[in-house]
């Protein structure tokens, strides 16, 4: 089975910075694009950042822009998401995509 397990949120201040993580299981991670997507209270989701199989090539949505910064392990299946200068509008729960699935989330919530 496809598995795809998002960790590392919580709560931080705003201007705060966090790592999200994303083990992936089940399938041949490295032959996959991987998304990062949120979910804000109350809203739809909303694309985040994506990164190509070899890591090369990384896309960000413009809210995130400058502030995000994608990443991917191949060796390990894991994808990071580094997220600096967290705003409360960053509060949502955080999905890892890929192979047409979205795993587990992670709560991040910005607030003083």
């Amino acid at each position: 089975d496809v598995q795809l397990q998002a960790s590392g949120g919580g709560l931080v201040q705003p201007g705060g910075s966090l790592r999200l993580s994303c083990a992936a299981s089940g399938f041949t991670f490295s032959d996959y694009l991987v998304s990062w997507l949120r979910q804000a209270p109350g809203k739809g989701v909303e694309w985040v950042s994506s990164i190509r199989r070899d890591g090369d090539i990384t896309s960000y949505a413009d809210s995130v822009k400058g502030r995000f910064t994608i990443s991917r392990d191949n060796a390990k299946n894991m994808v990071y998401l580094q997220m600096n200068s967290l705003k409360p509008e960053d509060t949502a729960v955080y999905y890892c995509f890929a192979n047409s699935n979205r795993g587990q989330g992670t709560l991040v919530t910005v607030s003083s």
